[in-house]
């Protein structure tokens, strides 16, 4: 039987994508293996968001061909679609598919000789794709996640993905209600909604992602959803309502902001204000008290000036956060913000994103200490850490507990009281 390992770098939708490609190879007769062991095919899937995450990648197939040199090396994702040639100048690649193609992996992996095909690079033009196909994978029994969009037509100055991407595009709703049916039949209690920029579902047809969550509220059987990450400006007021009021969908937002200086939005070319940002937060809080609300924060944009900073930590300071996902600013070379001047030294935003991760790390202490007394509902996860099993609460906080096999993949009722020494989850007895 055929080994085949993968590597995933970026986001969750890469991450589920990934999850998708390997059921259909196992359903070839492929068996999964980890990634550092010796394998017959090794699949790289790309991120192109940062430098870092680019140098990730190419470490990646490096390491891959180094264990094998005789294996299939198939690199796919974001950085191949944008940077294909790149990918050509590393020996030992065999494949390089681009995020249009990946669909065709299998077939391709299949139909390769090792030994008497050259690096075959099947990267198209994803600018004009308007197909959409919908899918579901899982990490574990007990969660899933459902791909209901892709692509991005915001084009924010720092960022390729739609250029990686393409444009946005989305099943229907009939399409993602069958989808979430089938994660349902399969066991999965929590199913994650993915996409490149969800809260843009249904452009161009007449529904929209307010009609999606409520059709899989009324029409699945799933218990549990989760929105990945919807932009501030498609986050309306009656899409907050219905969250509050669901049967399903958790008190649960993750909502990018990027900066907290609207000097900064503006040269980001994001679409809303700090001002919109806050009211959407503050509107959260006010009909769900204990919603996990989360957010992306980039350090050392080009026109971050150090008051500008100071500006943006204080507003996140201001805010009922309970996480703040940092990143370091990193130009991209085919973007408008690479002309940009004013660069700030990569040192500078290096400490900048250091003292966003310490207000993230106090943000999430006190949001966990906030929260005791309150009785969530946990989901306990298959994974037996050194006796004990974690899950997370309906509004994201980390638990755990002594193992119990019986508990794995059940949902219960319990009250949060004691933190753990370090803070990092409630130990529920």
């Amino acid at each position: 039987m055929p080994k085949i390992a993968f590597h995933t770098l970026g986001c969750k939708l890469n991450f589920a994508e990934s999850s998708h490609l390997l059921r259909l190879f196992t359903q070839k007769g492929f068996e999964e293996c980890a990634f550092d062991e010796y394998a017959d095919v090794y699949v790289v899937n790309t991120c192109t968001v940062t430098a870092v995450a680019e140098r990730k990648c190419r470490n990646a197939i490096r390491q891959a061909v180094k264990l094998n040199p005789k294996a299939i090396v198939a690199v796919i994702g974001c950085f191949s679609q944008v940077n294909a040639k790149a990918i050509e100048e590393i020996e030992g690649v065999s494949i390089i598919l681009g995020n249009k193609d990946k669909n065709l992996l299998v077939d391709k992996v299949l139909a390769y000789n090792k030994t008497s095909d050259k690096t075959v690079n099947g990267v198209t033009d994803i600018s004009r794709l308007k197909t959409f196909s919908p899918s579901v994978s899982s990490d574990d029994r007990t969660r899933g996640f459902l791909k209901i969009q892709d692509g991005c037509d915001y084009f924010c100055s720092y960022c390729e993905i739609p250029f990686a991407r393409g444009r946005s595009r989305s099943c229907t709703v009939e399409q993602a209600v069958e989808y979430a049916n089938a994660l349902s039949g399969d066991n999965k209690k929590e199913v994650v909604l993915t996409g490149v920029n969800i809260g843009d579902f249904g452009k161009g047809s007449n529904e929209n992602f307010f009609t999606l969550i409520q059709a899989l509220d009324k029409q699945t059987k799933v218990q549990r959803y989760r929105i990945s990450s919807i932009e501030p400006d498609l986050l309306t007021f009656e899409i907050i309502d219905f969250c509050a009021k669901s049967r399903s969908f958790m008190p649960h937002f993750h909502i990018p902001l990027q900066s907290g200086s609207n000097v900064v939005l503006k040269s980001m070319n994001r679409h809303y204000t700090r001002e919109e940002f806050a009211e959407k937060v503050h509107y959260i809080h006010s009909v769900m008290p204990h919603a996990f609300i989360a957010c992306d924060v980039m350090s050392g944009f080009n026109t971050e000036t150090d008051a500008e900073f100071q500006s943006c930590y204080g507003f996140l300071q201001s805010l009922p956060l309970a996480f703040i996902h940092v990143f370091t600013y990193s130009e991209r070379p085919d973007t408008r913000a690479a002309s940009i001047g004013g660069k700030v030294p990569v040192n500078v935003r290096r400490q900048r994103s250091e003292i966003l991760q310490q207000l993230s790390e106090a943000k999430k202490l006190a949001f966990y200490k906030a929260n005791t007394g309150y009785k969530a509902k946990v989901l306990w996860e298959e994974s037996n850490k050194q006796g004990f099993m974690y899950g997370f609460s309906d509004n994201y906080i980390r638990c755990k507990k002594v193992f119990d096999q019986q508990s794995v993949n059940t949902i219960t009722e319990v009250t949060l009281e004691e933190l753990d020494t370090d803070g990092s989850c409630f130990i529920i007895r």
